[in-house]
């Protein structure tokens, strides 16, 4: 009995020792195991890691930034002229505020937004052809594009001498619109200027001379403050100096490149090897780019003022249509770098197109789409950072504070997808696809964004911030559809466009051969 409990003792012990011994085991293979799989996978991150082309990451981010920074610099430079316009129209009146803002709106839908699309058309055929070292196809290029806006600013002028009864339709104020015609029509000379300051600085920008636009708007800058004095107050012209003063300064900036242009050792003259004759072919391919760019500009810009119109719907009309106005022209600061960036996106895409090297047209594209992605982020930050201070830089007034308080984490939200599409738009306008982008911001802005609007806004009872969900609509859409666009995309066929494209404006007559060329199929 004894000798058995002590046999069952003893294989009991070795049965218990045995288990332990297994769970032991089981432990340590666990333990190595999950050891190993850390091992590898710290393995697969630096393998990962070291497929990054870092150099070249780096190199492409100079690259780009080398253009971005300047154009931006450039941007908030011009811009700063309407701040200054804003500032004194505030200490006129409520009456020349009212007429003025209206004025420069106006002026923006039908006039400054119209030169600006027009002129995007120029972009993709001179970044091409400046990378395919055709220098003469920049030239006329330039000319003709001069021409277009200079032909088109034509209409716009019998519009703005005729803005009174147009707006009357609309109910307006007869008074307020006394003040905005007078602002309009000595704001004509300017509308003339733009029409060649819009093309000049593109001509420059794609032969990577952008210090030169940033110098002449820094002295131009620097001046407009003391003329709009001297014309606003010192002489009493009120709304029309201001005008004048407008004028004045963008005259400063064609004067400035203009001598720039003339004294320049590294820029292309653009008035050697240019012919009348010359200039009166080859109009197609700048058309058929241009008049797409016009409809995708302002596709963008109308959808604005259409949310502003919206939110005069809202219950306490004035607060909400007064911050709109804030957010809008906060979104119009936020925007100043992605343009940049889009800027500089399309010329890199633009010159390697051109150089028949589609593998880094690629590369700049990606790139340029990552760095929007994380300005985005960064302004989204930003933006709920400062959502309960920024509105006291504009005013006191308390329904307008929260209404913008409220807003401005969604304005944030909204940029991290504005920013990044922004930047997928630059690589569609350097591979000459305006088309492309017409049909993503009309499915984006009217089909996504305005219907979510009115619902978040009306239906949903969201009110003002409602608007501001249907801009994140908007651009999840506009940004979803940008990055497939580019996923999809054939580099290689688009450098055989580029090639085609500069091929056909080089030609000195307007026959058409039938190819592709000459459709530029997307």
């Amino acid at each position: 009995m004894c000798a058995m409990d002590q046999l069952g003792g003893i294989e009991g012990g070795s049965e218990v020792d045995i288990i332990t011994g297994n769970e032991a085991t089981s432990k340590e293979e666990i333990i190595a195991t999950r050891n190993n799989n850390a091992r590898q996978g710290s393995k697969s991150c630096r393998e990962c890691l070291h497929r990054i082309p870092v150099k070249e990451v780096a190199e492409e981010l100079f690259s780009l930034m080398k253009i971005a920074f300047p154009v931006a610099l450039t941007t908030m430079l011009v811009y700063s002229k309407n701040i200054i316009s804003m500032l004194f129209l505030g200490r006129m009146g409520k009456m020349e505020l009212a007429g003025g803002s209206l004025a420069i709106g106006f002026a923006n839908v039908t006039g400054f937004s119209v030169m600006k699309g027009l002129c995007m058309g120029m972009e993709p055929i001179c970044c091409q052809a400046y990378g395919a070292k055709r220098l003469s196809v920049l030239s006329h290029t330039y000319i003709k594009t001069f021409l277009l806006l200079f032909f088109t600013s034509i209409p716009i002028t019998f519009l703005w001498l005729n803005v009174e009864p147009v707006l009357l339709r609309m109910g307006q104020d007869r008074v307020i619109l006394k003040v905005a015609k007078a602002y309009l029509v000595y704001s004509i000379p300017e509308l003339v200027a733009h029409a060649h300051i819009t093309p000049l600085r593109s001509f420059l920008r794609t032969q990577g001379l952008n210090s030169a636009a940033t110098v002449v708007a820094t002295c131009s800058t620097i001046l407009h403050l003391p003329i709009t004095y001297l014309l606003v107050t010192h002489l009493n012209l009120r709304v029309k100096g201001l005008a004048l003063s407008s004028v004045l300064y963008t005259l400063n900036m064609n004067i400035g490149l203009l001598l720039y242009l003339a004294f320049s050792k590294v820029a292309i003259k653009p008035w050697v090897g240019v012919t009348l004759f010359s200039i009166l072919q080859g109009w197609r391919p700048l058309l058929s780019l241009a008049l797409p760019s016009l409809f995708s500009v302002c596709l963008e810009w109308w959808w604005y003022e259409i949310i502003l119109f919206m939110s005069g719907l809202l219950s306490n009309p004035e607060a909400c249509v007064a911050a709109m106005g804030i957010l809008i022209q906060t979104t119009g600061t936020i925007y100043v770098f992605p343009f940049a960036l889009s800027l500089s996106i399309s010329q890199r895409v633009g010159h390697e197109l051109g150089a028949g090297r589609p593998a880094r047209a690629k590369f700049a594209a990606t790139v340029g789409v990552c760095v929007g992605l994380a300005y985005g982020i960064l302004a989204f930050g930003l933006s709920v950072a400062v959502r309960s201070v920024w509105g006291k830089l504009y005013t006191n007034e308390k329904q307008i504070l929260g209404l913008i308080a409220g807003a401005l984490p969604i304005l944030g939200l909204a940029e991290v997808g504005n920013s990044s599409q922004t930047a997928a738009c630059g690589a569609l306008t350097g591979s000459a696809r305006p088309k492309v982008g017409v049909r993503i911001n009309l499915a984006a802005f009217y089909l996504v964004g305005i219907p979510c609007s009115a619902v978040f806004a009306f239906k949903l009872k969201i009110g003002f911030r409602g608007l501001w969900l249907g801009l994140i609509a908007s651009q999840a859409a506009c940004l979803s559809l940008m990055v497939y666009t580019l996923m999809q995309t054939d580099w290689k066929h688009q450098a055989k466009r580029a090639e085609e494209l500069t091929t056909l404006t080089a030609q000195d007559n307007t026959t058409d051969d039938g190819d592709g060329g000459t459709e530029l199929i997307p």
